[in-house]
């Protein structure tokens, strides 16, 4: 009898796969194209997950008259309000220079040319003021080190339009001009976003290198609020030292992750008041204790748990907190080339960018990983130092990018597994 007990097990586990393998709703093809963004594909690859580039998207500066010699600085920041206003965030404008042809540097050693097929040749990042940004206490360094090189402003950059809006189809909207009211007293623009659940739609911003966080209206034609010390770091109620991004709870408080130089998170309320702090510097690279920072550089509130997600760079990991700061989980991103610039919360996920490996990736909440999407380049498409990403409520994906420059769009692509997606923004307060 108890031979029969495994030969019969094994035998309906056979006449249970058969069945499987053979029925309408689950064949073996569908088995082995689970894993892709659109069911059932034939040929073809994810290279871009669940999306197509909008090529063209947004039109370029040196289409604007006047500033045919001008195109895109680094990129730091997109927000889509809507599918047909979002917002994005440049160091400057560089000149607009056509790609060179390949030629050999003899100069430099034998058997050396550049540039090489497909590989970018400009890095906006270093291009763009304030260079790399300088890494000490006095922000300026980056601007001063930019100039050492031998750079000089209206030459080899223009300080205008720091904060861009377009419409759906990358025409620049008239707030722009707004906005450019501001760009004098910029230096190193870093991210912009608007409170989901804020009816007048203000435009928060932030400067890391003045140490500051700047509420506008949602036209750009006035100044709100300001919240740090301008110019000055610090490491409490009235200063930030180098803040890079910002989320919100339901209820109106805020969070700011501070930042390249500050180790530490800080909660407001609505109305600016400090309700919380927490952290302090950690070492770079492999630190595993809780609230130790190094970089910390991107900050995400999950508006069911009101848990926050702090990615903590240096670190190459995701801590995170309650509502109040206490500890309560971590993960990795995965040690070198892993960068992850930025976390965001979507549709009850985590999508972050890693620009050590040029991807889109996705965990749950619980830091399991899902998915991951993306490939290095210049072309369109192609990812070359997201800095931070956006969706709007018809599902385009919008990223801003350092070292390419510029802001690129994507829509989904028809017949999409929705699962492969970003996910829709979380919109209280309008549609």
């Amino acid at each position: 009898m108890r031979k029969r007990v495994p030969i019969l097990l094994t035998g309906l586990i056979c006449l249970a796969a058969g069945y499987l393998l053979n029925s309408p709703w689950v064949s073996a093809a569908s088995w082995l194209t689970s894993i892709s963004a659109i069911p059932n594909q034939k040929g073809g690859q994810d290279v871009f997950g669940g999306y197509e580039v909008v090529a063209g998207w947004p039109k370029d500066l040196s289409t604007i008259p006047g500033n045919e010699q001008w195109t895109f600085g680094a990129g730091s920041s997109v927000f889509a309000e809507s599918p047909d206003r979002i917002y994005a965030v440049e160091h400057g404008e560089l000149p607009n220079i056509k790609r060179p042809m390949t030629k050999k540097l003899s100069d430099m050693g034998p058997s050396i040319f550049f540039p090489i097929g497909r590989l970018p040749w400009r890095d906006t990042t270093s291009s763009s003021p304030p260079g790399n940004g300088g890494t000490g206490q006095l922000a300026e360094e980056g601007m001063q080190a930019w100039e050492r090189a031998g750079n000089k402003m209206g030459v080899d950059a223009k300080w205008e339009r720091n904060i861009l809006v377009f419409d759906g189809q990358g025409n620049l909207l008239p707030d722009t001009q707004n906005f450019m009211q501001y760009d004098a007293m910029m230096q190193r623009p870093h991210s912009i976003t608007i409170n989901p659940y804020d009816p007048d739609k203000a435009v928060w911003f932030v400067d890391d290198h003045k140490h500051t966080i700047w509420k506008f209206s949602h036209d750009g034609s006035k100044v709100l609020a300001r919240y740090g010390t301008f110019g000055v770091p610090g490491a409490d109620e009235t200063h930030f030292n180098r803040p890079t991004y910002i989320d919100f709870f339901p209820n109106g408080d805020w969070v700011v992750a501070d930042g390249y130089n500050g180790t530490r998170v800080v909660k407001f309320d609505k109305n600016g008041k400090m309700l919380a702090q927490w952290g302090q510097k950690g070492q770079n690279n492999n630190d595993i204790r809780p609230a130790y920072f190094n970089n910390v550089h991107g900050v995400a509130v999950d508006p069911k748990t009101l848990r926050i997600y702090v990615n903590d760079r240096g670190n190459h990991r995701v801590q995170v907190f309650d509502k109040d700061g206490k500890f309560l989980d971590q993960w990795k991103f995965g040690e070198n080339p892993s960068d992850v610039h930025l976390i965001h919360y979507f549709d009850g996920a985590i999508w972050a960018f890693d620009r050590g490996t040029s991807k889109m990736l996705k965990y749950d909440l619980d830091g399991h990983f899902l998915y991951s999407w993306g490939t290095w380049g210049d072309f369109a498409g192609g990812f070359w130092g997201v800095h931070d990403f956006s969706t709007d409520q018809e599902g385009n994906f919008y990223v801003s990018e350092v070292d390419k420059g510029g802001a690129q769009k994507f829509r989904p692509r028809q017949g999409v597994n929705p699962n492969y997606l970003i996910g829709k923004p979380l919109r209280v307060a309008w549609k």
